[in-house]
């Protein structure tokens, strides 16, 4: 993706998943917005964005963040939101083991607490570890923790997968996670 339509792709991702609220527009329970409300919304901040821009923002966008209705109306981010949003999930059974991508700065926390959704409304798995990875780049030098997500499941935590293939859960307890140079969780 050019750095044009990235520059877009952030403002949207900024607005349908953290902001809708500080650039005047409105989420539906299940976080669509009036595709137009977005493009004026990022007019008024001084983005020059088209349907034809987001529609391009949204096809190409390697992680597949965003979804535009079939009636081509409104748009939502498929994950990732830090404002409330149902988007309509069900739970489904995962599979043995996901991956999640992080910074090393954060292994302290996370050994003591665990991966917990913070401001957002799941935690992200991956379903590789090199996506994972990918994840982890972009907050540090990257640590890929690998989760005994079959056995969580079978605890009773409910997993969702996202359309993009993202896999969401609401926190991953320490028992569950397997650190670097660690053998695998039971």
């Amino acid at each position: 993706m050019d750095r044009e339509l990235v520059r877009f792709s952030k403002f949207m991702s900024l607005v349908l998943r953290h902001k809708p609220d500080a650039y005047g527009l409105a989420l539906d329970a299940q976080g669509w917005a009036s595709l137009e409300d977005l493009i004026a919304a990022a007019n008024r901040a001084g983005l020059p964005l088209t349907r034809a821009i987001a529609e391009q923002a949204v096809a190409q966008n390697e992680k597949q963040r965003f979804a535009i209705s079939e009636d081509g109306l409104r748009i939502r981010a498929r994950q990732g939101h830090s404002v409330t949003v149902d988007l309509g999930l069900l739970p489904v059974e995962p599979p043995e083991l996901l991956y999640h991508g992080t910074a090393e700065r954060s292994l302290e926390s996370i050994r003591a607490q665990g991966l917990l959704r913070g401001a957002r409304q799941h935690v992200h798995l991956s379903p590789d570890a090199q996506t994972a990875r990918t994840v982890g780049q972009r907050h540090g030098r990257p640590v890929i923790l690998v989760v005994n997500s079959a056995a969580m499941h079978r605890a009773g935590h409910p997993f969702y997968r996202s359309e993009n293939g993202v896999w969401l859960v609401d926190a991953v307890p320490v028992q569950y996670l397997q650190f670097p140079d660690e053998k695998r969780p039971d």
